[in-house]
């Protein structure tokens, strides 16, 4: 893998160094890149002298024909791949693919890779842009990674210097302030064979409650909950995460409703390698997002920069043209209705610390600059072999400027199956004028929840 090695120059550093110290603050001099060479996010402003353009502030505004109603058409329908990546020539891209993706092409004949014009469409609003430059002097890493220092909301490192802190990026991404959403996971058989999960998902932010105030459970993040509304076996049941964001300090705050029980009970299976809701043991709660949850079990090395193919712009999957049998197909989904764009990614290696546990011994993550997102995801076992390839296909929610998932695919090469969440083509679209208060973020409330 050919990586950029000038683009470290602010330091490559091992999550080992952590103990006792506080990193992540820029100086004033380096922050000030960011709006000028730098995009006010942190990546590179300039283009690639080819297929990958200057950023000019993203896709800010709706296109023609958006109705205002979530059901976000493609602003660039009518374009035709430039090429499609397979078996016959995949050698020849290799370098600007994932170990996985390379693997995936190889294994499976019907594996393609349309590869589309760059489009660099990540936008933000402006006072996240504003409080991410603001954090790049402000925002450190303590209690050994563990934690934030000084942070409240928006980016918290723009100009990160090791590989913890881009993670960070990731898990504290804008993603809309709060969300609800109705979404479908499959796991099909190698066979093609599925039956639709069906989920209500709420998302909110802590600082987007109706009732918030300075101060209000300074160690939580967000607030979601997630209850399954179909198939009726598992109907009614409810999930309910409080997010902390110092999750060795404060394990993370997991209550599950039983619908069959009426019962509420805390759920601390949540969290890292436990079974994913409703996944067939498909994917770990720490797969949700691509990675959620304490960083504290892995060794975190930023590795470089490189530009890669990566799922991009995926109006398509996200369309209600589509079903989704359409796009549930055997051993992966329908490759026909995915796109890749050539962008530049962080690339941040995991291993996993002696003496901890994860099914995942090795992850390697490919991070999009411009919208902080992991987008790819290569993960082995703790016999050194490729295991699961996840991807995240993504569109700009362009009417609240995020740039987020709309599809998530995990892949496990070993068995043959996957798991695609996400599925949203034939359901009610994203509501991002959700509110809520604290108050719904209750194990009361939860137990309400399950009952309506």
């Amino acid at each position: 893998m050919k990586l950029n090695k000038k683009l470290l120059a602010t330091g490559v550093l091992a999550a080992s160094v952590f103990a006792g110290q506080a990193y992540g603050a820029v100086s004033a001099e380096e922050a000030a890149k960011l709006g000028n060479s730098l995009t006010p996010i942190g990546a590179e402003k300039a283009g690639n002298g080819g297929d990958i353009p200057a950023w000019d502030g993203g896709l800010s505004t709706p296109p023609a024909g958006y109705k205002g109603d979530g059901r976000y058409v493609d602003p660039f329908e009518g374009e035709e791949p430039k090429f499609v990546i397979d078996q016959s020539n995949v050698d020849q891209y290799a370098d600007k693919l994932s170990t996985g993706q390379v693997a995936m092409i190889k294994r499976y004949d019907d594996y393609v890779m349309p590869v589309y014009e760059t489009h660099r469409s990540a936008a933000y609003p402006e006072q996240v842009m504003e409080d991410t430059v603001d954090n790049a002097t402000t925002v450190e890493l303590i209690k050994d990674g563990n934690g934030l220092g000084n942070y409240q909301t928006a980016t918290p490192f723009p100009i990160p210097q090791n590989g913890l802190e881009v993670i960070w990026n990731h898990i504290t991404r804008y993603r809309g302030g709060s969300v609800q959403r109705n979404v479908g996971q499959v796991t099909p058989t190698e066979d093609g064979s599925f039956s639709v999960v069906k989920f209500q998902d709420e998302l909110t932010w802590k600082t987007y409650l109706d009732d918030y105030e300075p101060g209000m459970d300074p160690n939580v993040l967000f607030y979601f909950k997630q209850a399954i509304t179909a198939p009726a076996r598992l109907a009614g049941n409810v999930l309910l995460v409080h997010e902390t964001i110092d999750q060795v300090e404060e394990p993370r705050r997991a209550w599950v409703y039983n619908a069959g029980q009426r019962r509420v009970r805390r759920a601390p299976q949540v969290a890292y390698d436990g079974p994913g809701t409703a996944s067939d043991g498909m994917r770990t709660s720490d797969n949700f997002d691509m990675f959620n949850g304490a960083p504290d079990r892995y060794n975190w090395e930023l590795v470089g920069k490189k530009e890669m193919y990566i799922p991009y712009n995926s109006y398509k999957l996200h369309s209600d043209s589509l079903k989704v049998a359409d796009i549930v197909t055997p051993m992966h989904i329908n490759q026909e209705h995915t796109r890749y764009e050539l962008h530049r990614v962080w690339v941040v290696e995991a291993t996993l610390k002696e003496g901890k546990r994860h099914i995942y011994a090795k992850r390697r993550f490919y991070v999009d600059e411009d919208s902080w997102g992991v987008l790819v995801v290569d993960q082995y076992d703790n016999r050194g072999r490729l295991w699961r390839v996840s991807e995240g296909h993504s569109i700009n929610y362009y009417d609240i400027l995020s740039f987020w998932t709309t599809l998530e695919v995990h892949i496990d090469l070993l068995s043959g199956r996957y798991l695609a969440h996400g599925l949203d083509n034939e359901n009610d679209m994203y509501d991002f004028s959700f509110r809520s208060e604290s108050g719904d973020y209750t194990p009361a409330a939860l137990r309400r929840h399950g009952r309506r």
